[in-house]
């Protein structure tokens, strides 16, 4: 089958590869009907070493469950399914807890970590299917699959900025971040009825789409500028929850910034550093707390898909190209270059 391997950074390649098997009676096998690229695929993209490399890209996708281990019992051949960017149980103690980025089964992880398996490709071994997969009630062709493929990182990851940093009806929240996650992050902050949504962004045709998902206030400005920016739309103050979509240093620095006293940082772009400002002259003096994390998606998804299925929010706006597995390495450049927010690939 075709798979997609990054060799280094900047060398994506489409390559011919073993098909997947059931190795595990936990395991699922799955035609993958829809994927994509992700945000997060650009670091290594970017600055991937060689010696690190082949690895099989992709951690979001939808797809047919085309044979099963003995053991699975709650998909079978014939589903559509979407899958979590994590491989979880969904039993341990911790994923009752709705963390199943932690899961603890041996098992469990991230499918950026597993060398044999990926989504952007025509398909893959699922393993723990039971407690990864959860079953879509609509077709293939179904014209919400773009919104659906979301829950599987970008809308719960969003989303998990959101819960993780308390929104509700009373917060003032910015957004630091114009991609995908960004934006959904500003979807999510709606539906939980944030009073003001400042989107700090500076692509207008991802801010105008940002203003749709429910934005209140747009700003272009980075660094210091942006910060007053931020200020003088808040009395001066700055929000109440910050939304970090980024992962890099100078939007975690634009964050403690823009966060008020007593307010959250809450992260979920994948951060490219280890160490941070987190003592008294940047959070402790003003009881700021920092929240956030790789996003337990699979938690999320019995409750973001059916405001999706009744068309009340559409959150597959955010994909603006479609490819092959052919065109995925133009992708991943249309994707850095700043040509594409997110590209859907459709095996």
């Amino acid at each position: 089958m075709r798979a997609t391997l990054m060799y280094e950074a900047g060398d994506v390649r489409g390559e011919d590869v073993p098909d997947p098997v059931v190795k595990e009676p936990t395991d699922a096998l799955v035609r993958i009907t829809a994927a994509c690229i992700c945000g997060s695929d650009l670091w290594p993209y970017g600055s991937m070493p060689s010696a690190d490399g082949p690895v099989r890209m992709g951690h979001e996708f939808i797809g047919i469950v085309e044979d099963t281990g003995s053991e699975v019992t709650t998909v079978k051949r014939g589903d559509l399914v979407v899958a979590p960017f994590a491989v979880s149980d969904n039993t341990c103690a911790f994923c009752r807890e709705g963390l199943h980025t932690s899961c603890a089964n041996a098992q469990a992880g991230f499918w950026d970590g597993m060398p044999e398996e990926g989504g952007q490709a025509e398909a893959t071994r699922v393993p723990l299917a039971d407690g990864t997969l959860v079953k879509l009630p609509v077709a293939a062709d179904s014209a919400l699959v773009p919104s659906l493929l979301t829950l599987s990182d970008v809308f719960g990851t969003g989303h998990h900025a959101a819960v993780a940093g308390g929104v509700d009806e009373r917060t003032r929240v910015s957004v630091i971040g114009d991609g995908a996650v960004g934006l959904l992050a500003v979807l999510s902050a709606k539906l939980l009825g944030a009073e003001q949504i400042i989107l700090m962004g500076r692509h207008q045709a991802r801010t105008d789409l940002g203003r749709d998902f429910g934005a209140t206030d747009i700003v272009s400005a980075r660094g210091e500028e942006g910060i007053e920016g931020v200020r003088d739309l808040t009395g001066g103050h700055g929000t109440h929850v910050v939304l970090e979509c980024v992962g890099a240093m100078p939007a975690y620095e634009q964050a403690l910034g823009i966060v008020r006293p007593g307010g959250v940082i809450s992260r979920v772009g994948v951060p490219q550093y280890e160490e941070a400002p987190i003592g008294f002259g940047s959070l402790f003096r003003h009881n700021i707390r920092l929240a956030g994390g790789p996003a337990p998606t699979r938690a999320y998804i019995e409750e973001l898909m059916p405001p999706i299925l009744d068309g009340t929010i559409e959150p597959g706006r955010v994909f603006d190209a479609t490819t092959g597995l052919d065109g995925v390495p133009a992708g991943y450049q249309d994707m850095a270059d700043r040509r594409s927010l997110k590209v859907l690939v459709k095996p």
